[in-house]
């Protein structure tokens, strides 16, 4: 297999609902009011969704946000900026988990 991920995956992603349509639709009805224009614009929205993509490590996400952004107005600065902020989020999540690890190390210790 030369890539684990396909970008044709993307493409496809409509038919994951095949074998349960009732299910994919209201994840897609869902998904499409999520990304309406409402509090937050649609280019607000995206750039959320970049970060996010970022956070969690999803190729498509990735691609396909960047792609919203990029259509909806965002420049590469606003871009890498809501990156950066993904970034603090989960080292920040990551860190504080250390303080479980030391005071587990400080009751071991004793």
């Amino acid at each position: 297999m030369a890539e684990y991920y396909d970008r044709k995956d993307l493409l496809n992603f409509g038919e994951i609902g095949s074998e349960a349509p009732e299910l994919a639709k209201k994840f897609f009805d869902y998904y499409g009011e999520v990304f309406q224009e409402g509090e937050l614009t649609a280019r607000e929205k995206a750039l959320i969704a970049l970060a996010v993509a970022h956070a969690v490590q999803c190729p498509y996400c990735i691609e396909a946000y960047t792609q919203a952004c990029l259509e909806k107005g965002s420049n590469l600065g606003e871009m890498t900026e809501a990156v950066h902020v993904a970034c603090a989020i989960k080292g920040g999540a990551a860190l504080v988990h250390g303080m479980q690890m030391r005071r587990l190390a400080a009751k071991l210790s004793m």
